[in-house]
């Protein structure tokens, strides 16, 4: 099975990028970091404070079940037990429970158990903080997509504007900042690039230019690894 890792901060494109590019592969796509909000979503509503209780959070995740399905169209479903809450885990409220709940090593460890089983039945796209470094070290591919925070904040906020959510550009920037911080100084498996990764920087391309760049990089990659 073909791994492909695309590692980076939040707000690079990872997601939108990855499930392009796997459709055009044919691949299966796993976004991760929907499995932390899910997490992140069911602390919330269980009125668990994740930063100041991380060890209720952490015995509260254990007993989560934690999915991820397909729609007919190959769109990737977020399941937190057995209810579907994709259209309920990008907000700027479950941005940032997942960011804390990603620096608990429990909560990582069980949520890997279930990317790595995903990993080593398809051919997939997953990205995510870590999956080039600590997921699939591994992997056939790593790439590491960013952009600078203003970018990567303007985006945010422009989807979040879109899906009817108030929300200001200096509120995003601080959120992003502060993800970027979390996810980079986190003890266990932080937000790094892989030795071996390949960095592709999105400032000023279109998202199809990034969907190119990406997929010209992974067949170059492959090819090499043929030859």
């Amino acid at each position: 099975m073909i791994k492909v890792a695309i590692d980076g901060p939040s707000g690079a494109g990872k997601s939108t990028v990855s499930k392009a590019v796997a459709k055009k592969l044919g691949y299966v796509y796993v976004d991760t970091g929907a499995m932390y909000r899910a997490a992140a979503l069911g602390c919330i509503c269980g009125d668990v404070d994740i930063k100041k209780n991380p060890k209720a959070a952490a015995e509260m995740v254990s007993y989560m079940n934690i999915d991820i399905k397909y729609s007919e169209d190959g769109s990737q479903l977020i399941f937190l037990d057995r209810e579907n809450v994709t259209d309920h885990i990008r907000t700027p409220e479950v941005s940032i429970g997942a960011s804390d709940i990603s620096k608990i090593p429990e909560v990582r460890l069980k949520l890997v158990e279930i990317q790595r089983r995903l990993g080593n039945l398809n051919n997939v796209i997953m990205d995510g903080r870590d999956i080039g470094t600590y997921v699939f070290p591994d992997a056939d591919v790593k790439i590491f997509l960013t952009a600078s925070p203003e970018e990567r904040a303007r985006r945010r906020q422009k989807e979040l504007l879109e899906k009817g959510q108030s929300c200001s550009f200096e509120e995003v920037l601080e959120d992003m900042r502060y993800r970027d911080e979390n996810d980079s100084t986190r003890a266990f498996a932080p937000l790094v690039p892989a030795e071996d990764s390949i960095r592709i920087e999105t400032d000023g391309m279109s998202f199809e230019e990034s969907v190119q760049k990406v997929l010209d990089t992974i067949k170059a990659r492959l090819e090499e690894h043929v030859v």
